[in-house]
């Protein structure tokens, strides 16, 4: 067992996915511990979890706290390093241990993102963004610098996630990642893509596109960490395109009710980040 490193899976009503991903995890050679979290599943998962995966801490929670769900199995975890899971994705072998070497290796690191592959080798469009990303490190990085990841395939320090916060709070699932990225990049961490830490992703039936669509919109986006010029740019952008499409409507709906504590609450990044995230959106 490789005591470096612990799993930790968000799930909410999907036992079938979770316990096939559950069964790929226990054939890991480096048998990681691993956490799930229920966010509040209303179909008995997590008995039957129990059940099956004896081995398997299921940390119960009372209501859907989205990404930030996360934040409750990382609390738990007593490894120095955690890799985030979906009940519907699953970690090649070695590939965690690649990881933790290298986080070992590079204390300025805190995250670093895998490939993460749909079925058939497709690569997840957001894995071949990092790829390519223009940004520029400091000599020796393990891969290129990057200020964003796909959740299902990132390790990170466990430490330098809790003192950032974690996911954020009443966020949702879908989008989750980049403020969080940016709140690492903000304490001085490095953030990197290596293509040979490998993840994969079976999206499930089991999915709803428009709630995701909904919790990526208006100020809960990583617009709400910009600087006031950014962030203004960044809302105009969402508001071109929400005339053809309801969901987005409804999120910014949502974001105006929930406008007054988000701004209250409201932090820019620093200048640092700030110059990663309008590289990244002149690259694209």
């Amino acid at each position: 067992m490789d005591p470096r490193v612990a799993i930790v899976i968000i799930t909410r009503d999907r036992p079938d996915d979770l316990e096939r991903t559950l069964s790929r995890l226990r054939a890991l050679p480096e048998r990681p511990a691993v956490l799930v979290v229920d966010n509040g599943s209303a179909d008995g998962a997590t008995a039957r979890v129990a059940a099956r995966f004896p081995g398997v801490a299921v940390l119960a929670q009372d209501r859907d706290l989205g990404a930030a769900g996360r934040t409750a199995g990382v609390l738990a975890a007593a490894a120095p390093y955690i890799a985030f899971c979906d009940d519907d994705s699953w970690w090649e072998p070695g590939s965690l241990s690649a990881a933790a070497d290298l986080l070992d290796a590079h204390a300025d690191v805190a995250l670093l993102a895998a490939r993460v592959e749909l079925e058939d080798g497709r690569l997840e469009p957001t894995c071949a963004e990092m790829a390519r990303a223009p940004l520029v490190g400091r000599p020796g990085l393990p891969g290129p610098p990057v200020l964003g990841f796909v959740a299902c395939g990132a390790v990170v320090r466990r430490d330098a996630y809790l003192a950032a916060g974690g996911f954020e709070p009443d966020w949702g699932v879908g989008g989750e990642e980049q403020p969080l990225a940016a709140k690492l990049v903000d304490r001085g961490w490095e953030l990197v893509y290596v293509d040979r830490l490998r993840a994969q992703h079976r999206p499930s039936r089991r999915r709803d596109p428009a709630t995701r669509t909904r919790g990526r919109c208006g100020w809960r986006c990583p617009g709400a960490r910009r600087d006031r010029g950014a962030a203004l740019r960044f809302t105009a952008a969402e508001l071109r395109g929400i005339a053809t499409d309801r969901d987005r409507r409804a999120g910014l709906l949502a974001a105006v009710r929930g406008a007054p504590q988000a701004l209250r609450a409201r932090h820019a990044v620093g200048l640092r980040t700030e110059r990663r995230l309008s590289k990244l959106a002149s690259a694209r």
